[in-house]
């Protein structure tokens, strides 16, 4: 195949990238910034990979690269866990995602030919938050600021069945790997000061990211599959046992409990993501069969430390 990814040199882009390459497929990467990419993918390393710079909420020349592509993953938007959630920086996170996407929905519109499937991201943020409730792919979405910026996102992305395009929409649960929020929530734990974050009982759905670029690469190959899937573990925990099992790992004690306000200066706005929390059960993406290598925290949370 050949597959354009926005996103790319991100946390789970640029482990996707690489998986696609040792597959064989051509690659497209879209890019803000082309000297970044460069460097991510020297062409020494990518042999089979083209770089494109491109500004994701404009249209331009840029959206004539996707002509010719079989596939696309839109992975692209703004960080959510960086710096404090101003009007301006809610915008920007709002519009890299919805704007961003109803670009790339025109950009295939207009392609001859077009690519037969769109891989959107999303993420569990689309249900709310909740220490209570159980949410599916069935569940309705909830009413707080990401729920909305996950809606508006979805919406664009749906709008691309109306050209034959098959779509399939992953909701991202927090992604564990070499990055991303684990690494920073794994800091006072190092520093023989980890404990509960924030009240313990908030729910933490997760995903390993090695299971998340299988998920990435089945919905990008195996034409059977379309719609929304929750790209969660089938294990989710609640924080007090994700920071008692992280505790045990790192051979750390997990006596410290760490207030809300703490982790809110790690992680900024974002922290709410950690702090609220919602238990998300992957059922449509069990129904298709899937296998994850890492379906426990225990052994995602050993492969990562």
């Amino acid at each position: 195949m050949k597959v354009a990814i926005t996103g790319a040199t991100g946390f789970v882009g640029s482990l996707l990238v690489k998986r696609l390459q040792a597959e064989g497929h051509q690659l497209l990467v879209l890019t803000r910034n082309l000297a970044r990419g460069q460097k991510v993918f020297p062409a020494s390393a990518f042999p089979n990979l083209e770089i494109v710079a491109y500004t994701p909420t404009e249209s331009g020349s840029w959206q004539q690269a996707i002509a010719g592509c079989d596939g696309v993953v839109n992975l692209a938007g703004a960080s959510i866990s960086e710096g404090r959630w101003t009007p301006q920086r809610k915008q920007e996170i709002l519009n890299s995602r919805q704007v961003g996407t109803q670009k790339l929905v025109e950009a295939i519109a207009q392609a001859n030919p077009k690519p037969s499937v769109l891989v959107s991201a999303s993420a569990i943020g689309y249900y709310g938050t909740s220490e209570t409730a159980t949410f599916d792919e069935t569940s309705p979405p909830g009413d707080d600021f990401l729920a909305q910026v996950c809606q508006a996102w979805e919406a664009e992305a749906k709008k691309v069945t109306a050209n034959g395009t098959r779509l399939v929409i992953l909701r991202f649960g927090i992604v564990l790997g070499q990055g991303g929020a684990i690494a920073k929530m794994a800091t006072p734990f190092k520093l023989f000061a980890g404990g509960p974050l924030g009240s313990g009982r908030q729910w933490f759905s997760w995903i390993y990211q090695d299971d998340l670029v299988d998920l990435i690469v089945q919905a990008l190959t195996r034409s059977d599959i379309s719609g929304v899937f929750n790209a969660t573990a089938p294990n989710p925990v609640r924080m007090a046992e994700l920071c008692q099992t992280m505790g045990q790992v790192l051979k750390r004690p997990s006596w410290l409990p760490v207030p809300g306000f703490a982790l809110e200066t790690l992680l900024g706005d974002g922290a709410m993501v950690v702090l609220e929390g919602q238990q998300v059960l992957p059922k449509s993406t069990q129904a298709l069969g899937f296998q994850y290598q890492y379906p426990k925290l225990k052994q995602a949370l050993e492969a990562i430390f």
